[in-house]
């Protein structure tokens, strides 16, 4: 059953909403003044950090996200896995790889303050391990990345030089997905889609899938809201910030290429919510806090 919203979540979720609303578009205008000349055209082989959150999942980690990311054609990184508190053999897999650019780091404890059902689960996700990836990241540049998904090769080549090219502050593209044994490439929503409205389109920038994203750094003061759950639409964690910092005024680009791979997990049939309400019973025995 799907959680009922609570007078209190929509008293929380609506202050966010405003609070986000007033301070963020100030945010970003303070941080271009401070660092946007950090981006000058001459800064042609800038460090681009890329944030891994995880929990649990060691072996597909490896063989996906990490395998993807230290085999780019880009070689200036950092590679932030950040740990929810991993109690599998995440930590002792990663130790294995002899590549100083890859960082680990376990989170002490998950914390957790929503109501435990499968969507609440899905809504929130890794945002607490993705902010303290973002908290560690050095980069001018940041890529997001899921521990289960993969990159094509010139990923961040192609993103990096598109974003400079066009002095965008973010960029995302392209992926293709795979459910129930058929893939297609998913194309980016607009920001002003009545898919997120619930009104009408309204011509705006296109966002692709969160393990598509690129931006500049001085966008990591806005977080990944820990009570999106709360909200009544829009509740899922990258969802909730890619739509934030739309409307926060940030330059955004989107580039008509594929640049990433979403596939099932072994022995999932889908990915995302299907995923999850696929294996419900799974998936709340592992998040289960």
């Amino acid at each position: 059953m799907s959680y009922r919203r609570t007078f209190h979540d929509k008293l929380i979720a609506n202050f966010n909403q405003l609070r986000f609303s007033i301070t963020e578009p100030i945010k970003v205008k303070y941080a271009r003044f401070r660092f946007e000349d950090n981006y000058v055209e001459s800064q042609k082989n800038p460090l681009v950090s890329i944030c891994v959150p995880t929990f649990n999942r060691g072996p597909i980690l490896v063989d996906r996200a990490i395998k993807s990311a230290l085999s780019q054609t880009y070689q200036n990184i950092e590679l932030i896995v950040v740990g929810d508190c991993c109690t599998d053999n995440t930590e002792e897999l990663l130790a294995k790889i002899k590549d100083p650019r890859l960082k680990f780091y376990n989170l002490k404890k998950r914390e957790r303050y929503y109501p435990q059902n499968i969507e609440n689960h899905w809504f929130v996700g890794g945002a607490a391990p993705t902010n303290k990836a973002m908290d560690l990241a050095s980069g001018l540049w940041i890529a997001r990345l899921d521990d289960d998904d993969t990159w094509s090769t010139d990923h961040i080549e192609k993103l990096l030089k598109f974003a400079i090219d066009k002095n965008y502050e973010f960029v995302s593209g392209l992926y293709e997905e795979e459910r129930f044994g058929k893939r297609k490439i998913v194309q980016g929503v607009m920001a002003m889609d009545k898919y997120y409205t619930r009104t009408t389109s309204i011509n705006s920038s296109k966002i692709g899938g969160v393990s598509t994203w690129l931006y500049r750094s001085y966008l990591k003061g806005m977080k990944y809201n820990l009570n999106c759950w709360r909200k009544e639409w829009n509740q899922v964690w990258d969802i909730d910030l890619a739509l934030r910092i739309y409307q926060a005024g940030v330059r955004m680009g989107f580039l008509e290429e594929v640049v990433a791979f979403v596939l099932p997990r072994p022995g999932e049939d889908s990915i995302g919510l299907d995923a999850y309400k696929l294996t419900k019973n799974e998936k709340m025995k592992k998040y289960k806090f």
